[in-house]
This record gives structure tokens, C-alpha cells and sequence, in this order.
């Protein structure tokens, strides 16, 4: 069955209008004879998208009771089994109540989407989970209800919801978003106009990214290597020399004046000589890009020009931007260099800019240098040297009848063969030692004009010329070739010195591995495929780029790591000696994926330990401290059943006391054990609403001793932001601690104050006290600090209160208590529009 598809209404804050846009939707497709249900709406009270459910089917809902109230969910089942076409789920990020299939709602969809039903869903910018730090920097709100931005991504489309600040707070005005006695408080808070600007912006952002990706994947499928200048992304040409941190920060500059600019650092490591690259340079230069939010690249290329323009046309670039060539005026007799060259290539559209710098024409550290692999242009010029060169220095000879004679001309020539060394390498200076010896023996050397020699010592001019021109070619040639051999290590030895420290400092995963593989080589796609043994079938460890090969067999280069393992590369073929820097990286790629298997396998590990560590103490904990009251329970139970005995009323008034005590404590300890069985287990789901301390407090002090505690709860405290019944366990669990470990006759402080946007609340005691380093271990499970009796319990309440505590967003740490003791302070956050007077602090928007 196909998987169905996904369609998200995305949008900057509540009221923007998704499921308005969702059912507007939902009523075209009915209106096309598609079979389209709702599955879950809410529309919050608001009339305008309550009448647009009229005319729609919706599914029953499933109802749940937790703790003693009636929620609804939705019925994945009876979606399931009414399978329509297309199902409506509103809020994508919604969290389950406790006892519902799944705990969240994007993985009912996730359910349905596998179904085959295709599923149009809501969600707005603050629920994606990579940006609750942002969206908390901005409204000062932590989002609780998430969703992972993979499964928005995910989605088959995604269409914004867009509205502006000014028009959603008049919509507010109007009512329309929430009820007349919250709009003052929404409009003043989490619904300001700074706040609605920078949502809006996140979101329009966020989506631009999606785009960029489709017309990334669209221009890959579709083999297109023109830019497209939908966005503006800036190439900076970096060669390793002091001028980079201008180019940078002058292309920072440009990327600023235009929102969502990107830039792109790219070292292109030359292999046709060598450079005067820095690493310590190109470390400054690629830490100081990132910090200015863009991305550094490192790129192997024998042409620098047509490596530049070929990695910006793969990166769908719009400008390039490089500096002024450091090149002394005479060094230009070698070429136009890169920024004339790239200039020119480039095309109408890729814009290239030129910067000057303080290194302008104060000329490189390294001479540039002669490869033997010298592009066509120059091999041209050193055949039209070689050949051409001697005929015309013949020509001009003759026309100046005598000439300065034999000797010269032979010098002359020999110049015009190491001339053709230099500039085309060792065939065209063989050919132009051939041609002048030929020459100079025709019309040179008498008899002229014919190919004969009268007298011997010219004969031996004619050879020793020969044997001069040969050997000063073979000795260009060979320096030509061992420079290019020294080039070649040289950027080779750049790129594996950057991966062993990238390695080493810990930023390389396998895909950013992989990623470094495929710029480095200029490959399509890049693959790293294993196999148990030689006869089971090649699977996929790691891939980047499109469309990764399945078996090595099938990839233009394959790179064997061990029996069992390959690198595969497909886009082009790779000459020989790119095969070693391959090999280092074929072989790093394992490494790392070994690395990550054994992170896993010491995580799991670490969690088993765990786990067998709790299983003991739990264990220990049945063994005495669940049997001390089970058995005070048996010996009572066993005295009243006894005929033996005839017990009087205040007897047996004694031992059923000490029955229900047992009771009670058994009650105790087995709830803290489910609770910290829950806490471990992340199935703690707080259902957070508003109340005040003093509705909470005074119900969790029943099962301490009265008399034993001091209460003070000013009237005048905001109210907090909190799941009551996890509170309240909280609280009861912390002021039985300390009443346990406080003298006879100390009573325990209960305090409460308003801090900012913080309510704490202080449970003060007058015990020994605990020292510093202990003070984090007796948050622990199963910890019992000094001489606590067995009987004393299992060392569980305070990991489960502190458990509690910070799943609604709290927290909860001991001090000492002036005067000798310990304080636990117990901080929570104040519920939105209830912070004390004069503080302009934000606020959460209802969801």
C-alpha cells in the first residue's frame, strides 16, 4: 500500500488562520467528490471556523479520564477503520492526555500516513522542536508541545499561513481569536507586535529553507548547472593569504543588505604547482566565516578558475567574490590570472566581484609553478615555440645577411628550445631541437642550402648542440614534473591534514564525512555500503547526494575498506593518483562509523548499567524496607484472627492502627516506586493549568503529624503554571523529608515568595544538615544520606519530587539553612498575565 501524503498549514502564532485554511481546503475537495473527513478540529470557540465544519464528516472522537476529568482525543482506530481518502488533523503538536494510543499526535498521523489516507494538518512556527530556544529568547516562553522538524519536513507540501503583526492583533481586537477577558492580557503579552514580527520572520525563514531544498533536489533530478538567482548565496575565493579576512568580511557585508543571503568560503588546493597557502591562515579564515554564520569548503582542483566556477554553478551561487591578484607586474607574463579568468567565464549569470586589499601586487611568498600537466593553451604555445620559433629566428637571421655567426646562431637556437621547454614541456623542445638542427645544418652551415657538412667542427657544433638542447629539455622537464609531483602531495597532504584534526576535535560525523569526500572529488553521489559476508547483500551505512548506488559494482569509483566494506563514488572517474587521498578517507569513514556504533553501544551499555543498578537497589528495597510493614501488617492481622487471646477494645483499636500505619506506609513507598518507574520511563505527562500555591500546599502537608509545620502562603502570590496532582506529590515528598530528619520539637518552614516571573517556595528544617558534595547526590534514586533507620523508606522521595518538578518546567535544588539544617527550594514559573505589578514580563498564548 502507498504511503500517503502530507500537506502542512504552517503559521507564525495562534489566530493566523490554519484550520480556517485547512477546512476552506477540505470544502474544495468535497466539492470535487474527493471523500474527506475530519479527524480532529478544534475551533476554539471561534464562530467563523465553526461554521466551516458544516458539511463536513467527522469521526467520533475517542473520550479518556485522567484524574478524574473527561478529555477527548482523536480515534485513530475509527479513522483506520473508516479509511477515507483524506483526514483533517488539526494541531500536529498536540501532546495526548495519558492512556491514548500514541503519546503524540504527529505519530497518529504517522499511523494514518502509512495507512495510505493522506492527512491535511496544522501546526505553527514555535512547535518545532529545533526552535524552542529561539522562540523562548523572544516571548520568554518554553514551548512544551513539540514535534520533530523531520516530520514537517517530511511533509509532501507545506503551505504558510502568513498574516501580519497589525492585521492579526485587530483580528485579536475583534474577538475573533480569544474570549473578551483574555484579550488584554494576549495583546499585551505573547501578541506584541515585536513578538508577532519575529514569529513571522522565523517562519517565513523557516519555509525559504524548505523552498531552497525542493529547487535544490528539483535542479539535481534535473541536471540543470545554469543559476538560478531565487536567493542570494556568495562564493568567496580564499587562496590562503592574509587577504581572506577582507574578502570575508566584505561579503558578509553584501549578504547583510539582503535578508536570508548565505555565504560559502572555497579553498581550491592547487595541483598545478605551489601555493603560498597558510593552514594556519586557512584555520583563521574558516573560524571566522563560521562565526559570521557561513560555511568554509576545501576543494582539489588543477584548474582554479574552473573549479571556482564549477563549484559555484553546484551551489546554485549568484555572486563571487575574490581579491585583487597579489601578482607583481612582471609575474603576468604567466597568465591573466584567476580574477580575470574567472571574470571572464563567467557568464551573465554569475556577478564577480574584485576587492582590493592591503596585499595587492606585493607578490607571493612561493614562485608560481611549472606542472607537467600545463592545460592546452600553454601546450599549444610551446609547439608553436618549438616549431614555429625556429623558422622565424631563421628568417630574421637571413635577413641580416652575414649574421653574428655560427656560434651565436647556435645559441640563439638553444635559446629558443629551452624557451619551448618552459612553456610546453619536453616533446615540443625535442621537436624544436630536431628543427633547428635541421636548420642550422641547411642554411647555416656550409655548403648552405643543402644538408651536407664540409667542415668536422661544424659537425660537432651541430651535435653538441643536439645533445645541449635534449639534455636542458629533459632537465626542464623533469623539474616540471617533480614540481608537480611536490603540489600534488602538498594539497593532498592539506586535505588529510584538515580531516585527521577535524577527526581529532571531534566535528566529523559520517555524513559530514562523506559530504568532505564528495566536494573534495567533485562527485555526484557518495556512498559507504557493507555487508556481513561475501554472500550477503551490500547495505547502505551512510549516503550523501543523490541518488547513491547500491552495490560498488555499479559506482564509476570504488574504494575497498577491509573484506566487508567499500566507499562508492559515482559522478566521474578518478584518476590514479587521486586514489590515495581516497583511501585515507575510505578508511576514516570506517573509523568514524565504528566510533558511532561503539557511542551507541556504550550509551546502550550506560542505560543497562542503570538500570541493573536501580533492579538492585529495588530489589534491597523489597527485601527489607516493603517487608518491615507487610510483616507489622501479618503479625496484627494474625493477633486479632488468634482465639487464644480475648483483646480488649483499646487493644484492638491498637492493632488495627498499626495495620492502616503499615497501610499507609506500604502505600507510600509502592507509589514512590511506580512514580520513579514513570520518571524513568518518560511517560510523565504534566497537564498544566493555573492555581495558586495555597490551593496546592496545605493538601500535601495530611501525611506529616500536625503541629509539625509552619505555613506561609501570602494571599497576594501570582499564580503558577502547574499540574496540581504532580505538585502536590511533589511538595508532600519533600515536607516528609524534612519533618523525618528534623529534632523532636523544630517544626518545618513552609514559605512562599514571588521572585520576577519565579514563585519559590522554601521547606526549611533544623536536621543535621547535608555537606555541599552531598547535596546533588540525594536527588538521586535509592540514596539515603547518614544514619537514616531502614525503616525510614527507600531513598525515593526526592528523586521523584525533583522528577516531577522539572517535568512542569521547574526546578529544585537544597541549601543549608542559616543556623544549621537544609532548605529545599522549590522554584516555578509564574502563570502568564499573573506576574506582580510593574514587571513588563512575557507571557504564553494559550495554545
Amino acid at each position: 500500500m502507498a504511503r500517503g501524503k502530507l500537506r502542512i498549514y504552517l503559521g507564525a502564532a495562534p489566530g493566523v488562520g490554519k484550520t480556517y485554511a485547512m477546512l476552506s481546503e477540505a470544502h474544495r475537495r468535497v466539492e470535487r467528490g474527493t471523500d474527506c473527513v475530519v479527524a480532529f478540529v478544534e475551533h476554539h470557540d471561534r464562530p467563523r471556523t465553526e461554521v466551516m465544519l458544516h458539511g463536513l464528516e467527522q469521526v467520533r472522537r475517542r473520550q479518556i479520564e485522567y484524574r478524574s476529568a473527561l478529555f477527548t482525543e482523536m480515534d485513530v482506530d475509527a479513522v483506520l477503520e473508516r479509511a477515507p481518502a483524506v483526514a483533517l488533523v488539526d494541531e500536529l503538536a498536540h501532546t495526548n492526555v495519558p492512556g491514548s494510543r500514541n503519546a503524540k499526535r504527529w505519530q497518529d498521523v504517522e499511523e494514518l500516513l502509512k495507512a495510505g489516507i493522506d492527512v491535511i494538518s496544522t501546526v505553527n512556527i514555535q512547535h518545532l522542536e529545533s526552535l524552542g530556544d529561539v522562540v523562548e529568547s523572544i516571548t520568554g516562553v518554553r514551548q512544551r508541545e513539540t514535534v520533530p522538524d523531520e516530520v514537517v519536513r517530511r511533509a509532501d507540501q507545506i503551505e504558510l499561513v502568513d498574516m501580519s503583526p497589525q492585521a492579526l492583533r485587530r483580528r485579536m481586537a475583534h474577538g475573533n481569536i480569544y474570549k473578551p477577558d483574555r484579550i488584554d492580557a494576549s495583546l499585551s503579552n505573547y501578541f506584541r507586535p515585536g513578538n508577532l514580527t519575529a514569529l513571522r520572520e522565523l517562519a517565513l525563514l523557516w519555509v525559504a529553507d524548505r523552498v531552497d531544498e525542493y529547487l535544490q533536489q528539483y535542479r539535481g533530478e534535473h541536471n540543470i548547472r545554469t543559476t538560478w538567482q531565487a536567493r542570494e548565496r556568495i562564493v568567496v575565493g580564499l587562496t590562503g593569504g592574509p587577504e581572506g579576512r577582507t574578502l570575508i568580511r566584505r561579503a558578509a557585508r553584501m549578504a547583510a543588505k539582503g535578508s536570508g543571503s548565505e555565504i560559502l568560503a572555497v579553498y581550491i588546493a592547487r595541483s598545478d604547482g605551489l601555493t603560498s597557502a597558510s593552514p594556519k591562515e586557512l584555520t583563521v579564515q574558516r573560524t571566522l566565516v563560521e562565526d559570521l554564520g557561513g560555511t568554509f569548503h576545501h576543494v582539489v582542483g588543477d584548474d582554479i578558475p574552473s573549479a571556482l566556477l564549477e563549484f559555484a554553478r553546484g551551489v546554485n551561487a549568484t555572486q563571487i567574490v575574490l581579491g585583487s591578484s597579489r601578482r607583481k607586474a612582471w609575474q603576468y607574463i604567466y597568465g591573466p590570472g584567476v580574477g580575470a579568468t574567472v571574470a571572464r567565464d563567467s557568464g551573465p549569470d554569475l556577478d564577480v566581484h574584485i576587492v582590493t586589499h592591503d596585499e595587492v601586487a606585493k607578490g607571493r611568498g612561493l614562485p608560481i609553478a611549472r606542472g607537467a600537466r600545463l592545460g592546452r593553451v600553454r601546450s599549444i604555445w610551446g609547439w608553436l615555440v618549438g616549431v614555429g620559433g625556429p623558422v622565424l629566428l631563421t628568417l630574421l637571421l637571413r635577413e641580416l645577411g652575414n649574421g653574428p655567426g655560427l656560434a651565436n646562431d647556435v645559441l640563439l637556437f638553444l635559446f629558443m628550445t629551452v624557451l619551448a621547454a618552459l612553456l610546453g614541456g619536453l616533446r615540443p623542445a625535442l621537436a624544436s631541437a630536431a628543427v633547428g638542427s635541421l636548420l642550422l645544418n641547411y642554411w647555416f652551415t656550409p655548403p648552405t642550402h643543402t644538408l651536407t657538412v664540409q667542415d668536422p667542427e661544424n659537425i660537432v657544433a651541430i651535435v653538441i648542440f643536439f645533445a645541449v638542447a635534449v639534455s636542458v629539455a629533459s632537465v626542464v622537464d623533469l623539474a616540471a614534473r617533480r614540481t608537480h609531483q611536490a603540489a600534488r602531495l602538498r594539497a593532498e597532504s592539506e586535505i588529510l591534514s584538515f580531516l585527521a584534526g577535524s577527526v581529532l576535535r571531534g566535528e566529523t560525523s559520517l555524513d559530514a564525512l562523506l559530504e568532505r569526500v564528495r566536494e573534495t572529488f567533485a562527485m555526484e553521489s557518495v556512498a559507504l555500503l557493507e555487508r556481513r559476508s561475501d554472500v550477503d547483500p551490500w547495505t547502505c551505512a551512510g549516503s550523501v547526494g543523490p541518488g547513491p548506488v547500491a552495490r560498488p559494482e555499479d559506482a564509476d569509483v570504488d574504494m575497498p575498506v577491509g573484506d566487508h566494506m567499500a566507499l562508492a563514488l559515482s559522478g566521474r572517474v578518478l584518476p590514479a593518483e587521486d586514489r590515495r587521498v581516497l583511501g585515507a578517507f575510505a578508511a576514516q569513514a570506517a573509523v568514524v562509523l565504528e566510533r558511532q556504533r561503539l557511542v551507541d553501544e556504550a550509551e546502550e551499555a550506560r542505560r543497562l548499567a542503570e538500570g541493573n543498578r536501580i533492579r538492585t537497589a529495588l530489589l534491597a528495597a523489597v527485601s527489607h524496607d516493603l517487608r518491615t510493614p507487610l510483616a507489622a501488617i501479618k503479625a496484627a492481622v494474625s493477633s486479632l484472627r488468634s482465639d487464644d487471646v480475648a483483646w480488649s477494645d483499646e487493644d484492638e483499636a491498637e492493632l488495627l492502627e498499626g495495620i492502616e500505619n503499615g497501610a499507609d506506609r506500604l502505600d507510600h513507598l509502592v507509589g514512590n516506586l511506580l512514580d520513579m518507574s514513570r520518571l524513568q520511563t518518560g511517560t510523565v505527562t504534566p497537564l498544566i493549568r493555573e492555581i495558586d500555591l495555597d490551593e496546592v500546599v496545605p493538601m500535601a502537608l495530611g501525611g506529616v503529624p500536625e503541629g509539625s509545620v509552619d505555613l506561609d502562603i501570602p494571599e497576594t502570590l501570582p499564580m503558577v503554571d502547574v499540574d496540581p496532582g504532580l505538585l502536590e506529590r511533589a511538595v508532600a515528598n519533600i515536607v516528609e523529608n524534612a519533618v523525618k530528619y528534623s529534632p523532636d520539637g523544630q517544626r518545618v518552614t513552609v514559605a512562599a515568595s514571588a521572585l520576577g516571573e519565579r514563585v519559590e517556595l522554601r521547606v526549611a528544617d533544623r536536621g543535621p544538615g547535608v555537606p555541599d558534595d552531598a547535596k546533588d547526590r540525594i536527588f538521586e534514586p535509592f540514596q539515603r544520606y547518614g544514619d537514616a533507620p531502614r525503616g525510614a523508606g527507600v531513598g525515593l522521595g526526592l528523586a521523584v519530587a525533583r522528577g516531577f518538578v522539572e517535568s512542569m518546567g521547574g526546578t529544585l535544588g537544597a541549601e543549608d539553612t542559616p543556623g544549621g539544617g537544609l532548605t529545599m527550594v522549590l522554584t516555578l514559573k509564574a502563570a502568564p498575565g499573573h506576574v506582580p505589578a510593574g514587571l513588563d514580563l512575557p507571557a504564553r498564548a494559550a495554545p
